[in-house]
């Protein structure tokens, strides 16, 4: 506690004699759930935690409370659980007057992880790598699209025809970041002073549709950046009348979007992907590594396809690799091995889309590459070619959230890295999902049968 009492990061709170905190922690989602906390109850819940309604856990990305879970529910009253902060994620919030910022995550009474946060859930996962001797080091991208719009004006328009920031598909465009500049030069800095530095960012392919690359790092810190980003663009998108949007596919007509995780491990001196005597400049650890995400990815796809949007952008020619393949610097593989420096030797998993909660994609990528590893797995397959080519007899990945969702359920690999109420709850919620999408009525069916049936 005296340590706690004695942090920089609180120590730099009472020298700026901030009046003020604001924390946030991560939903089943991924949606940051938070509030301000005046200094004093701040200081407070640094050494102690503090109470936050277990109903982040208990409810979907509308606030409508599930009625199929067992951690949290209507069952319980949704009581307090115990968030800590975590001190080490201390930063400012630029584009909020400065005003400090810290993530927290969930435990139980007695400190132990709370089984179904997603932050501990990742945590989990990157201790057991830690075990076996690895730094875990990560990149995230995402590609998301811009809109014309305020939720006022996107409630008026009844969720029908969104106007995109920019027309036409002009990918790597100057003329397009032109466009927006204010926009477009806001993400670049304010994000970096926000404590989430990016690589690069350019237009896409699509009417204003963008491509951030997050500056490679810790597991950990990765998926915390991944997770500030989502929200940090959309905060200063308003301050534009820019509403983004990171659905997996929110058109027919264009490409969806993608949130690529790039992968190496370290043991906090090399990068241990790289072997120089290997004719791809891949080590046997990287084999194994990618042999457990070519093997088992799927048992974990509800992780990284989390949402009934996400099954609509796996669409044979559209970008969306539909197979878990993997290839040599190949762009329609599941999982494309950049080999050729020792710093640079990764392995970049394109299955994900925008829509993931970033702690539970990574945790999945992860854990299948892991499993490869203590398995000693090796790869049975050649890379493909072209797109899809020596991938004729792969079975391809199922196009329905139930599917998926029942196939992690089952999953020992699943309940062995993540745990049986993580898995059991997380599938619960899932299927909660589906359900929700049986029961609506959409636009697709009233055009369709509505006057002709």
């Amino acid at each position: 506690m005296a340590k706690v009492k004695t942090h920089p990061a609180l120590i730099a709170l009472r020298k700026e004699k901030a009046a003020k905190v604001k924390v946030a922690v991560s939903d089943i989602d991924g949606i940051l759930r938070g509030k301000y906390l005046h200094i004093d109850k701040f200081e407070g819940a640094a050494v102690g935690g503090f109470g936050f309604c277990d109903v982040v856990f208990g409810w979907d990305s509308s606030d409508n409370c599930y009625d199929n879970t067992q951690v949290t529910g209507w069952q319980h009253g949704f009581p307090d659980a115990l968030a800590r902060v975590d001190l080490g994620t201390a930063r400012h919030v630029p584009w909020d007057n400065n005003v400090p910022f810290f993530l927290g995550e969930f435990v139980n009474a007695d400190g132990s992880p709370y089984p179904v946060c997603p932050r501990q859930t990742l945590k989990r996962v990157l201790a057991r790598a830690e075990k076996l001797g690895f730094d875990v080091m990560t990149g995230f991208e995402f590609e998301w699209f811009n809109f014309r719009e305020t939720p006022q004006s996107w409630a008026a328009k009844k969720g029908v025809g969104p106007e995109t920031i920019t027309p036409g598909m002009f990918g790597y465009s100057l003329l397009r970041m032109a466009d927006n500049r204010e926009f477009f030069n806001a993400l670049m800095d304010d994000m970096l002073a926000f404590g989430v530095p990016i690589e690069g960012l350019h237009t896409e392919t699509g009417p204003g549709v963008y491509e951030v690359a997050i500056q490679f790092g810790n597991a950990l810190e990765q998926a915390d950046r991944a997770i500030l980003f989502k929200t940090g663009a959309r905060e200063i998108g308003k301050r534009y009348g820019i509403m983004p949007s990171f659905m997996a596919k929110w058109s027919q007509s264009y490409p969806g979007c993608s949130g690529h995780i790039h992968q190496s491990l370290s043991d906090g001196k090399s990068n241990l992907f790289y072997d120089a005597k290997s004719p791809r400049k891949m080590s046997k650890l990287f084999e194994s590594y990618l042999a457990g995400q070519v093997a088992c990815m799927m048992e974990f796809a509800p992780m990284i396809w989390p949402t009934i949007n996400s099954y609509k952008r796996l669409v044979d020619g559209f970008w969306a690799p539909v197979k878990p393949t993997w290839g040599m610097d190949n762009r329609t593989a599941s999982f494309r091995v950049i080999a050729g420096s020792p710093k640079a030797t990764r392995l970049e998993t394109r299955c994900p889309g925008a829509d993931v909660n970033p702690y539970l994609a990574m945790a999945a990528v992860v854990a299948a590459g892991l499993y490869g590893v203590e398995k000693g797995l090796k790869l049975t397959a050649p890379p493909i070619t072209g797109t899809n080519q020596g991938a004729e007899n792969i079975p391809r990945a199922p196009r329905t959230l139930i599917e998926t969702t029942r196939i992690f359920r089952d999953s020992k690999i699943a309940r062995d890295w993540l745990g049986d109420t993580f898995v059991e709850h997380f599938a619960a919620t899932r299927e909660w999902e589906w359900r929700q999408w049986q029961d609506a009525v959409t636009d697709w069916e009233m055009k369709r049968y509505f006057e002709i049936i």
